[in-house]
């Protein structure tokens, strides 16, 4: 029954948006990808408000009733019947009376399942499709990558004709499914084949007086010097790229492009460095977690110059029949980093705690618990002045717990961390 009622809302709310988008008509940029598509979609939005008016999904709002809503201009109306009915008068004040509507609309497109994507694409009339990268993220409901890729790549080879593709060169199975879409396509990259590239990438400082990150923004023979003061991590000067690369789909002036994108900085949970107790600091990075993820943020770890390095990880959920080779390389992983203190959290990360006492961390070095709650309470005893802390997970594992014990200062955790609801935080942590 409660599934019944949900693909009822879900007919209403497409019915609704479609309605709306006849009505306004505005662009629509839609996001994919495995990892980074909510960083992306920041700086798309950040980039494209310097010349248009423009919307993005806040927080979740990225799947078949989220996307509704934020086309709609309206909150979910949760259990609450007085909830929904405002949603209705929004829909009807947006429909009948609303002279203003954003001209440009910014949709991370959340793909979960099989046919999650066609869906989408069924009621969104996309112009320009930004694919960020295919991982192994989700692959409890996907048999595999391969699969991955071609949902998530509809989104490019629906495209029409006059539409843009905006993909990942340092992607190969992106780069593939841009071979199948009849609009134009702009890469963007790390790669010498991506046509917006960043060239010369520095981060500078140190993490008392860390300045962010430097690199020359190079595209059809040009360059131009970019500055991103809050960036720590490699991989969000991705998302920087394709927000710049859309914004050349638009026509908008490199150089003033360069210049709003000094202001972009993560959202919470997505690599966000932080005071922490003791004169520490954590890189709080907690909003999900897969292979590629992880392996981006112990790299990031590695290049910090700071004291002591330590890593507290979560499990890595949804990843099926990979779950188990995939924990126990996260060993690998961690003493490939240079890590010197590991906290590991989870029945999965189990297999990594094993395989690391195995290839020689001691039992001092390298802790397990089954909840977050322990896990914080030990590291709060271990952290010294001048270690810089990871903490990573999938949602499920609630690792935003263990960032807030850590944090210098608490009384801002619901301004610097994800999931700071009254309803998620109420939730207790359940071992899956």
């Amino acid at each position: 029954m409660k599934a019944k009622k949900l693909k009822m809302l879900e007919t209403v709310l497409r019915f609704m948006a479609v309605a709306v988008l006849k009505r306004h008509k505005p662009i629509i940029v839609g996001v994919t990808g495995s990892v980074g598509k909510s960083s992306t979609k920041e700086a798309i939005a950040l980039v494209l408000g310097l010349k248009f008016s423009v919307r993005k999904n806040e927080e979740n709002y990225n799947n078949e009733i989220g996307i509704p809503l934020t086309i709609i201009g309206a909150k979910s109306g949760k259990r609450s019947l007085s909830g929904w009915i405002r949603v209705v008068i929004q829909w009807l004040r947006v429909l009948f009376f609303a002279d203003k509507y954003p001209e440009v609309l910014v949709l991370e497109l959340g793909i979960d399942r099989p046919g999650d994507m066609k869906y989408l694409l069924s009621f969104l009339p996309v112009s320009v499709g930004v694919m960020t990268n295919v991982s192994s993220s989700h692959l409890e409901f996907f048999q595999t990558i391969g699969q991955i890729a071609r949902e998530k790549g509809l989104l490019v080879k629906q495209l029409p004709e006059s539409g843009t593709a905006i993909v990942c060169a340092d992607d190969e199975r992106v780069m593939r499914a841009a071979l199948k879409t009849k609009a134009k396509v702009i890469t963007f990259g790390l790669s010498e084949e991506a046509s917006i590239r960043a060239d010369h990438i520095s981060f500078s400082g140190d993490l008392g007086h860390f300045e962010g990150c430097h690199f020359k923004l190079s595209f059809d023979g040009k360059t131009v010097p970019v500055h991103l003061p809050f960036v720590v991590a490699q991989h969000h000067i991705q998302a920087v790229l394709a927000g710049i690369a859309v914004g050349m789909a638009f026509k908008l002036n490199p150089l003033d492009m360069a210049a709003s994108v000094r202001t972009f900085q993560s959202l919470p949970g997505r690599m966000r460095m932080m005071d922490g107790i003791k004169q520490s600091w954590i890189i709080d990075d907690t909003y999900n977690a897969s292979p590629t993820s992880l392996q981006a943020a112990l790299k990031t770890l590695q290049s910090l110059q700071s004291g002591r390095r330590i890593v507290v990880l979560g499990d890595m959920l949804e990843l099926g029949a990979e779950s188990e080779e995939a924990h126990k390389r996260v060993a690998e992983w961690v003493i490939e980093s240079g890590i010197e203190y590991v906290v590991l959290v989870g029945n999965r990360m189990l297999a990594a705690y094993e395989s690391l006492v195995r290839g020689g961390f001691s039992k001092e070095r390298c802790l397990w618990f089954d909840n977050p709650y322990d896990a914080a309470e030990a590291l709060k005893k271990h952290i010294t002045t001048g270690d810089v802390v990871l903490v990573k997970g999938s949602q499920g594992m609630r690792m935003e717990k263990v960032s807030e014990e850590l944090l210098a200062y608490p009384e801002r955790a619901r301004e610097l961390l994800c999931r700071q609801s009254d309803d998620w935080r109420q939730k207790p942590f359940v071992a899956v």
